[in-house]
C-alpha cells in the first residue's frame, strides 16, 4: 500500500459516520466517568437501546421516524434506571459490574429464540432507515472533498452525525459549567464532602447516568442508521472499550477530548491496518486472521504505553491533572 492510499484511507476513517458514533458514546463516558466518576462498563447497552428502540419502533410498531427516535431515548432512560437504582448508594465498582452484566444479558436476550418475533433474534432487524433518509434535502450526486467521497445519503448521514456530536459536547460543557456541574465533579473528587453538605448525591448520580445513557442511546441510533442494521454481535463488551480507549486518549474530564481521541484511534486502526496488510503481501505467515489479532495487540500495547506515560491523554500538557 502507497503512502497517499494510506493517508487517504486514514483521512475517511477520521471522518466517517462510525467515527462520530463512537465520539458521541465516549462523550457519555465523559459525563459518566470524567465529570461524575461513574465507571460505566455497559455504554454498548444503552447503544443498543437506543438501535432496537428505533428499529422496533419503525418496523413493529409502525412509528415515523420522530417517534421510533423517541422510543428509543425511552428505553435508554429505562435501562439507566434499571441500572443506577439498586446501585448507586453502594461502592463504584458494584455499578460497574451491574452495568456490564446487564449489558450482556440483554444482549444475550435480544439474540434469543424467544425474542425472535421482536428482535429479530440472531438475524437482527433491517432497514427500518427510509423515514431518516426522506429527511435528506441533499441533491441526489456524488460529493468529493480531496480524498473523501459520498453520495448524498453518506454526505447526510455524517454532516448529521458530526452535527449532533459537536452540538452535545456543547450541552455538555454548559452542563458542566452549572451549579449542577460543580456539584458532580465534587461527587467525582470527593463524594462526602458535597454528601455532608446537603447535596443529594444518589440524584445527581442518576440524572447524569440518565443523560449520559440517553447521549449513547442517540450513538446507537447513528449507528444503526449507518448499517441499516441492528444485530446483537454488534454490541458486545468490546464497543465499550473503543469508547474508553478513544475517551482515554484525548483525556477524560475534557470536553473536546473524546472527539480528538476517537479520531486518533480510528486513524491509529486504519494505520495498521494498512501496514499489517501490505506486510502480509510479503510475509506468508501473517494471514488475515493474524492480522486482525495483531492489530489489536498493537492497539492494547499502545494503550498501556499511553496510561503509564500519559494518563490525562494525548493532549495534555505536561503535568495537568484532570480538567477540573
Amino acid at each position: 500500500m502507497d503512502f497517499l492510499e494510506l493517508l487517504s484511507l486514514t483521512a475517511r476513517a477520521a471522518v466517517s459516520p462510525e467515527a462520530a458514533v463512537l465520539a458521541l458514546a465516549a462523550v457519555g463516558l465523559n459525563l459518566h466517568y470524567g465529570y461524575t466518576g461513574l465507571l460505566n462498563f455497559g455504554q454498548a447497552g444503552f447503544m443498543m437501546m437506543g438501535a432496537y428502540g428505533l428499529a422496533i419502533g419503525v418496523l413493529s410498531l409502525g412509528l415515523g421516524f420522530a417517534g421510533a427516535l423517541a422510543m428509543a431515548l425511552a428505553f435508554a432512560a429505562v435501562l439507566a434506571l434499571l441500572m443506577g437504582l439498586p446501585t448507586l448508594r453502594l461502592r463504584a465498582d458494584y455499578f460497574a459490574i451491574v452495568s456490564l452484566a446487564v449489558t450482556e444479558s440483554l444482549r444475550l436476550l435480544f439474540r434469543s429464540t424467544w425474542m425472535e418475533p421482536v428482535t429479530g433474534g440472531v438475524q437482527g432487524l433491517q432497514r427500518f432507515g427510509d423515514g431518516f433518509f426522506a429527511l435528506n434535502p441533499i441533491p441526489p450526486g456524488d460529493y468529493v472533498l480531496g480524498p473523501l467521497h459520498w453520495n448524498e445519503a453518506q454526505l447526510f448521514l455524517c454532516l448529521v452525525a458530526w452535527v449532533t456530536v459537536v452540538a452535545t459536547i456543547l450541552l455538555v460543557r454548559m452542563l458542566v459549567a452549572s451549579p449542577w456541574g460543580r456539584v458532580i465533579r465534587a461527587i467525582r473528587d470527593n463524594e462526602p464532602g458535597p454528601t455532608s453538605l446537603g447535596k443529594p448525591v444518589f440524584r445527581y448520580k442518576m440524572q447524569s447516568l440518565v443523560l449520559g445513557g440517553l447521549i449513547g442511546a442517540l450513538a446507537g441510533v447513528l449507528l444503526a442508521l449507518s448499517h441499516q442494521d441492528v444485530n446483537p454481535e454488534t454490541y458486545l463488551p468490546t464497543l465499550t472499550f473503543f469508547a474508553y480507549t478513544g475517551l482515554v486518549l484525548g483525556g477524560m474530564g475534557k470536553a473536546w477530548g473524546p472527539v480528538f481521541g476517537v479520531a486518533v484511534f480510528w486513524m491509529i486502526v486504519a494505520v495498521t491496518d494498512g501496514l499489517l496488510a501490505g506486510a502480509s503481501d510479503t510475509l506468508s505467515w501473517l494471514g488475515p486472521q493474524q492480522v486482525s489479532a495483531a492489530r489489536f495487540v498493537l492497539l492494547g500495547a499502545g494503550l498501556m504505553l499511553l496510561v503509564m506515560y500519559r494518563p490525562d491523554g494525548l493532549f495534555a500538557k505536561r503535568g495537568q491533572r484532570r480538567a477540573a
